[in-house]
């Protein structure tokens, strides 16, 4: 079905306008003439192509493929394996099926990219839960708060991670932070645990999310949120004791959140904690960002690794970050097609968009940067 112009604007302005969400304080220009041209753009390759931006057929064979190599893995780990030499690779492996799950099915359904249907997004974005992770919360801090306040000091939790770490040239720099660039990635690989332990509860105790208040959880969402973590704690150290010991358990369980930790933190920090990545305050005279919501999306993000078809596969598309970040609700199957129109349409409007070509340089990129932010003279 062919959209129209009004349409796209009603598009634009409830899905992709967070400013005017009510838990926005911060506003952002209103000069919404390139995100208008780049939607009608986006909107002509569909139309033309007569794909659906939602319910892809690659899509859920992906669904099938991922979940049968989560499946596979823990079955062969828990039951299977009897040596270190086959558990090590079956840890990895259920490791990397945990977080492609996160960056493929749950990331898409919590967007409402994966279906026109509301209840499967709502399954698929449900399988969070099954990682141990909260729908709900990421719901709250990602979808609403970082969608919003990409990059901004103070309002996007994503860039705040605490003392241990200094990812903006806002923030308030330790001497500590000098070593960061060596010793945050072995921070990354308990980013999981933290938040199946603590963070999530946290979270629902204070009604805060994202460091921003939100309704707690009530009725079937409170009773995902409980049943959730039973699942994942059975799941991951309920089951397997009743075939191996204790310290067995715990080891191998650490092991699977340490990896899944590190790719997860790295797929998520690579294009905004960039060295070419934005970090704008709003006007000190206005309290306003200087840019339109589009514009700021786009300078505050840099996409890598976009010939890679393998990783793209594997991290969803969320290295098209730039592409994400401005259609969130179409499918992430579609991001390397479209992402040539928004380049252009960048390019015509004067607005920067920028991409590492490789896996390895956008590695080398984050790593320069947490460098950079640790010395004293990013202060």
């Amino acid at each position: 079905m062919v959209q129209t112009f009004s349409n796209t604007a009603e598009y634009l302005s409830r899905q992709h306008a967070p400013q005017k969400s009510s838990l926005s304080q911060l506003k952002f220009g209103s000069d919404d003439t390139f995100y208008r041209e780049l939607c009608l753009r986006v909107d002509d390759y569909f139309d033309r192509t007569q794909k659906s931006r939602r319910d892809c057929p690659r899509m859920y064979l992906k669904t099938a493929t991922v979940l049968m190599w989560f499946l596979s893995s823990y079955v062969l780990l828990v039951f299977m394996a009897s040596t270190w030499w086959e558990a090590v690779p079956l840890s990895i492996s259920l490791a990397l099926s945990m977080a492609a799950i996160g960056f493929n099915i749950q990331h898409d359904g919590s967007h409402g990219a994966y279906s026109k249907h509301p209840w499967i997004n709502k399954l698929m974005s449900l399988t969070l839960d099954l990682l141990g992770g909260s729908s709900y919360g990421w719901a709250c801090k990602h979808n609403i708060v970082h969608h919003t306040y990409a990059n901004i000091t103070g309002h996007d939790d994503d860039i705040d991670i605490g003392n241990l770490g200094r990812l903006s040239p806002h923030q308030r720099r330790f001497a500590f932070h000098r070593w960061q660039h060596i010793y945050l990635w072995l921070l990354y690989g308990f980013v999981t645990v933290k938040w199946q332990f603590y963070d999530d509860f946290r979270d629902v105790i204070n009604g805060r999310f994202g460091g921003r208040r939100h309704t707690r959880p009530k009725g079937w969402d409170l009773a995902t949120f409980v049943g959730g973590k039973i699942l994942f704690f059975s799941l991951a150290i309920g089951i397997p004791l009743l075939a191996h010991s204790v310290w067995t358990v715990l080891a191998f369980y650490l092991a699977v959140s340490f990896v899944q930790g590190v790719v997860m933190s790295m797929a998520f920090q690579l294009p905004h904690c960039a060295e070419n990545a934005a970090f704008p305050l709003p006007q000190p005279e206005t309290g306003r960002m200087e840019t339109p919501w589009a514009v700021h999306q786009v300078q505050t993000t840099v996409n890598y690794a976009r010939g890679n078809r393998l990783l793209s596969w594997f991290v969803g598309g969320l290295n098209f970050q730039i592409e994400h970040h401005l259609f969130p609700r179409v499918c992430h199957v579609h991001y390397a097609a479209i992402a040539p129109l928004v380049e252009q349409t960048c390019a015509e409007f004067g607005v920067n968009y920028q991409a590492n070509e490789t896996f390895r340089s956008a590695i080398a990129s984050h790593f320069r940067w947490l460098r950079k932010m640790g010395m004293d003279s990013a202060v």
